[in-house]
């Protein structure tokens, strides 16, 4: 697939299932997010992939952050949080690893982060699979931070799921680029 048709076609895919992305596909993706614009060259982009039973070591993760934030969550939630990790085959949790103290500001250290993640989206959309980037509370929890080995300064970006897409595709309505486009002020 070319880079426009990707572009255009890209879509977030909610229900993924094996196959997972094979080494060579995350190869791929990693080398595109390594590419991201990055004011300073400062790389700040930090991946963090889960397969396997690593996904489920992430849901004991979000379990304990959950509890520490709201003791008396009940089963339910709890449940909730521990399967998350488990919709898709592979999890790619990308993190921005900040330098506060950077003449580079820190809203370019996470839009670099942000388009490395993007660009992993684009190039798994690319290559035939599925994916959906999530944030949610446990993006911005210090305790899942703490626990993935990275400081509270750093920002958790997003958390990338990925496999093989299962079920419809939901086809998102065309949408004119002009209704974004301001003028400059007079």
């Amino acid at each position: 697939m070319d880079a426009i048709s990707a572009l255009h076609g890209r879509v977030s895919i909610a229900t993924l299932g094996q196959p997972g992305p094979t080494s060579e596909q995350l190869d791929i993706m990693l080398r595109a997010a390594v590419r991201a614009p990055d004011h300073g060259v400062l790389r700040p982009w930090r991946f963090i992939v889960l397969q396997g039973s690593e996904r489920e070591a992430l849901g004991d993760i979000f379990v304990q952050a959950c509890l520490r934030s709201a003791p008396d969550s009940d089963t339910e939630t709890l449940e909730k949080m521990r399967r998350a990790p488990l919709r898709a085959p592979m999890v790619v949790v990308v993190i921005a690893e900040t330098d506060p103290d950077n003449r580079i500001p820190l809203t370019d250290q996470l839009l670099a982060a942000g388009a490395a993640a993007q660009n992993i989206m684009l190039a798994a959309h690319a290559l035939g699979l599925g994916g959906m980037w999530r944030t949610g509370d446990m993006a911005k929890n210090t305790l899942v931070k703490e626990r993935l080995g990275f400081a509270e300064k750093d920002e958790i970006i997003g958390f990338l799921y990925l496999g093989t897409p299962t079920g419809s595709i939901k086809r998102v309505p065309a949408n004119d680029p002009a209704r974004y486009l301001r003028a400059l002020p007079q």
